[in-house]
């Protein structure tokens, strides 16, 4: 009987099935990361919704009774739906021209028209509606003076007026000045991306302009208008800064409102009511949520250009100026004159119609910005909690893009749908829900800056993450294979070759978040108090007093701060752009090299 020992295979082991991943410290650091983005991002809305049925460990609907027992709820809700409609359907027209005379017209201006109807982002909506209010206010108003001046010499006199900020036209005037730079950001970009060659062929076969942008242009944006319509709603309905100052002075009263002042402004507070509207919010912005996934998934018709696509810019011959001053025109509200009424009141040193040009300073904004202990320490705490929640916000969204970009795991696409999840919720709702996380025991974060830190990264994770899956999914696999197959494990490879490749990327959405954080009010309006001071929160204090020469001031000093931030890091960020491409273009090169002569 002959034995045959078994042979040893010379196969490796694995081959013919798929390798298994390797964990490594960058994988366990990654994970980990997108595991507690993802805890802070549901655990708080979680809470809410637990706390609409459930209160003190008993089932009940007493949150949402209680809400029935408002007795101008109808009123509060109609008020609400009749502002973000009315400022969202004109936003979405106004957004929509600026974005089709930038994108498809010889109106563009490279570079400006690009970027101005982005501007507004730099100009909080707080200040945007203090600079509004000093300028239109029917009396004592800076612009309405000018036009009753002027009106004077014509033999036409006027006691007050002719415009007045406080009422519905006010109110949405202004809601709509800062919702339309959201639908210019998303159908400039749709507009962009489109094949405009549909758009002369559609011109040949005969049909007029109008015809081919509601038959062709219209459709193609159809998943930007969309998404336009759902930030808007986002927005609109969670928007504080806004109609606190202009809505309380008209008497309009709206859901974001009356919830901070059950929440903040009630002793006791009647956290149960103020869930309880919290839920109709998210009852209007899940709504349209749902109406926003039913488009997407019905929009086939959109016709993405490829790098070969012929890009036909339609020329406006006559109209061309018009159209670019119509652009200017928006510049001209929504920036230059709202900054301009809070410059003259701050140098001033008082709001009065009558401007003492010879007498303006800056003692006034010294005074009352630097020299007020409350004041100082609300800015210095606003600067400190934006940099490090722009900062860690920015660092751990790069981490998770990296993870889901490597990864094709199931769990680590949920995790990021989760931390995309804050998204779609109000950010009213998502405060609510901070305050039942981690407000009480066991965490008693109540009144303390980390509450605030943590609720801003939440709020504004989903920006940093799409900013960072952006920046990820530019870099090609090149330079990542050449890094592995020279030794490198993750963690290096991310140091010496994604971060810095991603830095222009991560880097301009640093400048988004900083911009939102450092001036929000929503979130700060319910958290914010007197021992955790920031400028949110100290400008309403201010408002309350009515010293508007120190709220003009403040909200001066926050564009300012804003303004060199955002200008400071964008600068940098192309800068390091720069830099990178021309210190990578040898590498790739070489890569290239290696991998022809090895073949």
């Amino acid at each position: 009987m002959v034995t045959i020992a078994p042979q040893r295979s010379d196969r490796r082991p694995g081959v013919g099935r798929a390798p298994r991943p390797r964990l490594t410290p960058f994988k366990i650091v990654a994970f980990t990361a997108a595991l507690l983005l993802a805890l802070l991002a549901t655990y708080p809305i979680l809470r809410v919704v637990i706390a609409m049925v459930f209160v003190d460990g008993r089932f009940t609907l007493e949150p949402l009774l209680a809400v029935f027992s408002v007795p101008d709820l109808w009123e509060l809700v109609a008020n609400t739906v009749i502002v973000v409609v009315a400022s969202g359907a004109l936003a979405l027209v106004i957004g929509t021209v600026l974005a089709w005379l930038n994108a498809r017209t010889d109106a563009r201006i490279a570079g400006l028209t690009d970027a101005l109807p982005m501007i507004p982002f730099l100009l909080q909506p707080i200040a945007g509606a203090i600079g509004w209010v000093l300028l239109i206010s029917p009396t004592a108003g800076l612009l309405n003076a000018a036009i009753r001046d002027g009106l004077g010499f014509l033999g036409i006199h006027l006691e007050s007026g002719p415009f007045d900020i406080f009422s519905w036209g006010g109110l949405i005037f202004v809601y709509t000045l800062y919702q339309v730079p959201y639908v210019f950001m998303l159908v400039n970009t749709g507009l962009s991306n489109s094949d405009s060659s549909l758009d002369e062929q559609s011109w040949i076969s005969g049909a007029t302009k109008w015809q081919t942008i509601r038959r062709v242009t219209l459709p193609a944006i159809k998943p930007s208008i969309g998404g336009a319509v759902l930030l808007m709603a986002w927005q609109g309905f969670s928007l504080y800064s806004v109609p606190v100052i202009i809505g309380s002075g008209a008497g309009i009263d709206v859901l974001s409102v009356r919830i901070v002042k059950l929440l903040s402004f009630t002793y006791p507070a009647q956290t149960s009511t103020a869930v309880g509207l919290s839920f109709i919010v998210l009852l209007f912005v899940g709504t349209l949520w749902y109406l926003q996934s039913r488009l997407l998934r019905g929009g086939r018709n959109a016709t993405l250009g490829s790098k070969g696509q012929r890009f036909v810019r339609l020329r406006l011959g006559k109209w061309k100026w018009p159209a670019r001053a119509l652009m200017f025109a928006y510049g001209l509200l929504a920036i230059v004159m709202p900054v301009g009424g809070l410059l003259l009141v701050s140098l001033n040193g008082y709001w009065t119609p009558k401007i003492d040009w010879a007498g303006m300073s800056l003692d006034s904004i010294v005074k009352s910005v630097f020299q007020d202990g409350q004041t100082l320490i609300a800015v210095q705490n606003s600067v400190w909690i934006a940099t490090v929640g722009a900062t860690v916000g920015m660092v751990l969204a790069a981490l998770v893009a990296l993870l889901v970009l490597r990864s094709r795991s199931r769990v680590v696409r949920v995790l990021d749908g989760a931390i995309k999840l804050p998204s779609v919720f109000s950010h009213l709702v998502i405060a609510v829900g901070f305050i039942l996380a981690f407000a009480g025991p066991p965490f008693n974060l109540g009144g303390t800056t980390l509450i605030l830190l943590m609720v801003y990264i939440s709020i504004y994770l989903p920006q940093a993450s799409v900013s960072a899956d952006s920046a990820a999914n530019q870099i090609g696999h090149d330079l990542s294979e050449a890094s592995q197959i020279s030794g490198a494990g993750g963690t290096r490879t991310f140091m010496r070759i994604y971060f810095p490749l991603m830095l222009s990327g991560l880097v301009a959405g640093w400048a988004f978040l900083f911009a939102r954080m450092v001036g929000d009010l929503t979130a700060t309006a319910v958290l914010a108090g007197t021992t955790n001071m920031v400028v949110g929160f100290r400008i309403l204090q201010i408002f309350e007093n009515g010293s508007y020469a120190a709220l003009a001031s403040l909200a001066v000093v926050l564009t300012v701060i804003t303004t060199v931030m955002v200008g400071l890091s964008l600068m940098l960020g192309m800068w390091q752009s720069r830099w990178q491409r021309r210190k990578v273009r040898p590498q790739k090169r070489a890569v290239r090299a290696a991998r022809k002569e090895a073949s």
